[in-house]
């Protein structure tokens, strides 16, 4: 059991890379497999990288569970978004009720469904909701600043949503689940997202910021100017995890690089999702590169940036489908790839075991 208080640091001291020797094991293995040579491509990368993690030649994903974060943003107030602020409660409920994608896909692939408030304007009680048994209060506070007049957030705020991912996470991982997809809801998380993947990645505004819910022309142009503004009056420390989310972060952003951060304290895989989940990989890499040898990035969302993020932590996603949802939806529809590698892995037979001669 990991004690509530653990700190950031302590956290990151026992964190270590995964073992090489059990993917040099797994490959072995594959190798062995009665198919032409690495035939499956990626599944083969992906049940080599599960082995590794797990420190195991009989990987498993049995367990599955998603977490959604859901944060508000003072942001907003700037014509960033395409949708009112209100939506952000008005989901959450729709999460807990079970009628949103991310329920339908994760019914799907057999994953669990857990929903954080982590910092949204509304008070929800979980007794009064349909499905509040699955819902999580840990409210740092009612939304963010906006980040163009100011830090989005304190240092300590920052501190406390990172470690409140990181407590959650783990208490999923000491019952049992066996890897865990990131998840997010919070009208206007496409800015602050931006102005981290900005921040970090070096790259432009105008190649990070993308339209996000659907915003027109006008507030595209008005979404640029606030990560630009955001930057300018904040200036980050890129070497500084906990200065860039709080200066132009989010506290979901902060709650899912906790759980990313937990997924390596204690070798579990985590499978993040789009835009919002890589603004978090890339605030937990920044704390820990290790991070990234337990991250599977699901998917490649159609948010402008999501790539260069993704090349910045060397991850390959693993479905490129033209989403850009959120919610934790491309990462818990990849889970059922992952399962698929799994599978392989564990069930083709060996030359030897199929009677089969050998290529060689």
């Amino acid at each position: 059991m990991v004690s509530k208080q653990i700190s950031i640091k302590e956290i990151i001291e026992r964190i270590v890379p995964v073992d090489d020797e059990w993917n040099e094991k797994a490959k072995e293995r594959t190798a062995q497999l009665v198919m032409p040579t690495r035939a499956m491509g990626q599944l083969h990368d992906i049940s080599e990288r599960l082995c590794a993690i797990q420190k195991t030649l009989k990987p498993s994903l049995h367990r599955k569970a998603v977490i959604v974060m859901t944060g508000d943003h003072g942001v907003v107030a700037d014509g960033v978004s395409a949708y009112p602020q209100e939506v952000t409660g008005a989901m959450v409920q729709t999460f807990l009720a079970g009628g949103a994608t991310i329920n339908a896909i994760s019914r799907h692939v057999g994953a669990e469904v857990w929903v954080v408030d982590i910092g949204i304007i509304p008070e929800l009680n979980p007794g009064s909701l349909e499905g509040g048994d699955q819902f999580l209060v840990r409210k740092i506070a009612k939304g963010t600043a906006n980040l163009i007049k100011g830090p989005a957030m304190t240092r300590e705020n920052a501190e406390k949503s990172i470690l409140a991912g990181f407590e959650l996470a783990s208490e999923l991982f000491e019952k049992g689940v066996d890897i865990l997809g990131t998840g997010d809801m919070g009208i206007g998380n496409t800015t602050p997202s931006a102005a981290i993947g900005t921040v970090v990645t070096g790259k432009h505004p105008e190649e990070m910021v993308g339209r996000g819910t659907g915003i027109d022309d006008n507030g595209l142009i008005k979404k640029r100017e606030a990560v630009i503004r955001g930057i300018q009056v904040n200036n980050p420390d890129p070497r500084d995890g906990l200065d860039v989310l709080s200066k132009v972060g989010g506290f979901e952003i902060g709650g899912i690089a906790g759980c990313i951060l937990a997924g390596a304290f204690h070798s579990r895989p985590v499978v993040i999702d789009g835009f919002i989940s890589t603004a978090g990989a890339l605030i937990a890499h920044i704390l820990c590169p290790f991070v990234t040898e337990y991250i599977f990035a699901g998917h490649r969302s159609e948010e402008a940036g999501h790539g260069s993020m993704l090349k910045y932590l060397g991850l390959e996603p693993i479905l490129d489908l033209g989403m850009r949802l959120g919610e934790g939806t491309g990462g818990a529809l990849a889970m059922g790839v992952m399962d698929g590698a799994v599978h392989v892995f564990n069930e083709v037979l060996t030359f030897e075991e199929a009677g089969v001669t050998d290529k060689d």
